[in-house]
């Protein structure tokens, strides 16, 4: 199977989505993944900070974004020499903001100041020993669920409950660019609630308004995972936790809320 080589590539005034951006409820729409790697990119190079560490992102899905032209920019809200806050907005053919991205960034430091600490990473295997899958649920053979391989410590793509995974990039996140290990984090997180499911895809859909990570250091290393777990309100509602790792071990956690209804 021959698949794009990344997930964007450039186009008039942005950039334009390829088929591995494709996600699970619509073939013309995208996963939210891809985008939020995207609006993290430009977040970054808007940023004043140098070689500074993003510690919080934020994220807000307004309406979903489709498989086609997009643009992002960014702006510096609270600029800061050791602290600061930067938007990254996306669009796709008007000025209606589909996706917005507010991201906290620090001054990193290596000066010994305080104590790492590093607990170990939740799942049951490292990478070389969980399984590999692919998602059956995507209506296209060629979408979002192909850009990472997938290896499953415990639970899977395609039977409900938590579940734990390793994933690493099988393409680019724009064309000629490799994706930061950062990148890869945020094409990979928002698939927390689908390797988590707690609901049957071909009768309900559980979309996510929002995607939050807080983390206490960067990802590092070509392999990187997350713990995810997806809890029912009952009312409509629903949320996903994930612990977020890397081989080293714990760098973070991310939240997302569900809205909940039938297909």
């Amino acid at each position: 199977m021959e698949l794009p080589a990344s997930l964007y590539v450039p186009a008039e005034g942005g950039w334009t989505a390829t088929a591995l951006t494709i996600g699970p409820w619509d073939p013309g729409l995208q996963h939210a993944g891809p985008p939020a790697a995207l609006l993290l990119r430009e977040a970054e190079r808007a940023s004043g900070i140098d070689g500074g560490q993003t510690v919080r992102l934020a994220y807000d899905i307004f309406a979903p974004v489709p498989v086609g032209p997009v643009r992002v920019s960014a702006t510096v809200v609270r600029p800061g020499r050791r602290i600061e806050l930067v938007e990254a907005v996306l669009t796709a053919g008007d000025a209606r903001p589909l996706m917005r991205l507010s991201a906290w960034r620090m001054r990193s430091r290596a000066d010994g100041a305080a104590e790492v600490h590093t607990d170990p990473h939740p799942a049951a295997a490292g990478w070389e020993d969980s399984r590999p899958e692919t998602a059956a649920f995507f209506s296209e053979d060629v979408a979002y669920h192909r850009a990472l391989e997938w290896r499953f410590a415990t639970g899977s793509f395609n039977s409900p409950g938590p579940a734990s995974a390793w994933t690493r990039p099988e393409c680019d996140l724009v064309a000629g660019e490799p994706m930061t290990p950062l990148q890869h984090l945020l094409v990979m997180t928002d698939a927390a609630s689908g390797i988590s499911a707690a609901l049957d895809w071909n009768t309900m859909s559980f979309a996510n308004v929002d995607l939050s990570l807080a983390l206490h250091r960067a990802p590092q290393g070509e392999w990187l995972g997350m713990d995810a777990r997806t809890v029912l309100g009952g009312t409509g509602a629903a949320q996903c936790y994930a612990v977020l790792f890397d081989e080293t071990g714990a760098i973070g956690r991310s939240t997302h809320a569900l809205f909940v209804e039938p297909r």
